[in-house]
């Protein structure tokens, strides 16, 4: 069981597969995780401790989408920008950080949380007890948060974490020039951990987004944020892997392909700009594993320009689900399932997806997946992990069916579902 800390507390909590409670509809829940040390959201607490769920109204926007997310403006910012790496620029990263250094803000949120302890300190027993000179402990206490951002339009889109802003009482946005604004929450969406904060100015500074999907390990990483606090800090390093898969690094519940660097990052890094050799952003800072070195995780860029156009105009993302828990198969946990003699079921393939669970009422269960079943195609095309099977539903537009073929019980069958969206509460 991994445990993962959020920005907004000192205190963890355990973080399970989704769908070991099957009275809702869950997430398509790879299980297998490898990391055996707890991951780290990147955010800095500066005061207060717990976690809070306060829900927070995701406002619909209907501007024009900002420069950064137009295609044919970074496109054309691409082809002219060129790549500031080259042997006649030995200071390329200082060209990067004075080309974009201005776009990256510090963001401060607060919430209003309850007090554990007031409720202890404030019983009249324990009054009695210990003497009425304790002190009276407050109900509740406000937490501080720092994160990071970008500016995306020159009208005040600003990209983020939604672990950064999720449930904040109050949001506000500070520039490179010292000015300071109060930030409106777009829509944030905590299955790709991706927000949008507005703020209310014009002629700001901007980045230019780059094309993920190019990336490749070895290339340059450049990394800006308030780690700890610290405001603009540069620290740079190399894409040390890309695709690692959410589950891969201790994020099940997520459903992001991340990017992996060595670039030094720290709490407050989370929603700054991993950038690459150009100057262009090509992943959002949103993860460490603890007590290593090296070992930090982006969202990859791509994917957080599909959310946020999707928040901008409706303030919100419908993520498709099936409603299943499933197991990347191989031949060794083929061997494993089938010598557990507690085990529920016996394998006969030793590649596709097992199918572990099936929530009640969900799109699996109504369309026939079983435990146990195999899944080994989606689509016509063959499904060798979980990964593979979870982007096959991602891509599942709404009221689209999703073609799978199965092994049950050594029989081929072929199903048709129809996935439908993830609710909101299930995150």
């Amino acid at each position: 069981m991994k445990t993962v800390k959020h920005d907004f507390g000192d205190n963890s909590h355990p973080l399970t597969d989704l769908d070991s409670n099957l009275s809702l509809p869950q997430l398509e829940q790879p299980r297998q995780n490898t990391w055996k040390k707890p991951l780290t959201y990147l955010g800095l607490i500066l005061a207060g401790a717990g976690i809070t769920v306060a829900s927070l109204h995701l406002l619909p926007y209907t501007q024009p989408l900002p420069q950064a997310l137009q295609p044919s403006l970074a496109e054309t910012a691409n082809q002219a920008s060129g790549n500031l790496a080259t042997d006649s620029n030995p200071n390329f990263i200082t060209a990067v950080v004075h080309q974009v250094g201005s776009a990256v803000v510090r963001i401060d949120s607060t919430r209003t949380i309850k007090n554990p302890n007031a409720a202890i300190f404030n019983d009249p027993l324990i009054q009695q007890f210990f003497g009425y000179d304790l002190p009276k402990v407050p109900s509740q206490e406000i937490e501080r948060g720092i994160g990071s951002g970008f500016i995306i339009d020159s009208n005040g889109e600003v990209l983020t974490n939604a672990h950064v802003v999720n449930g904040a009482d109050t949001v506000s946005v500070t520039l490179k020039d010292g000015r300071t604004f109060k930030g409106k929450v777009m829509g944030a969406d905590p299955v790709t951990d991706i927000a949008v904060v507005k703020i209310e100015a014009n002629n700001l500074p901007t980045v230019r987004l780059g094309n993920s999907d190019k990336l490749q390990p070895g290339a340059w990483a450049i990394a800006i944020g308030n780690p700890l606090g610290l405001d603009n800090t540069v620290t740079h390093g190399i894409i040390s892997a890309i695709g690692r898969s959410s589950s891969q690094v201790g994020m099940p519940n997520e459903r992001v392909d991340y990017i992996q660097t060595d670039a030094p990052i720290n709490p407050g890094n989370s929603g700054g700009p991993l950038l690459n050799a150009s100057g262009e952003v090509v992943g959002i800072n949103t993860a460490i594993i603890q007590n290593s070195e090296g070992l930090g995780f982006a969202i990859p860029i791509n994917t957080a320009k599909k959310i946020a156009t999707q928040l901008i105009s409706t303030g919100k993302v419908n993520h498709p689900y099936l409603g299943i828990q499933m197991l990347t198969l191989t031949p060794e946990v083929k061997e494993q399932i089938n010598s557990d003699p507690n085990s529920p079921i016996t394998v006969e393939e030793s590649q596709g997806v097992l199918i572990v669970k099936v929530a009640p009422k969900s799109p699996a269960n109504t369309g026939g997946i079983r435990a146990g079943d195999v899944i080994v195609k989606a689509n016509n095309q063959p499904i060798n992990n979980a990964q593979e099977l979870q982007q096959a539903v991602e891509n599942t537009s709404a009221g689209k069916s999703l073609q799978l073929q199965i092994m049950r019980n050594r029989q081929i069958l072929n199903l048709s579902l129809e996935p439908r969206a993830l609710p909101a509460n299930t995150k």
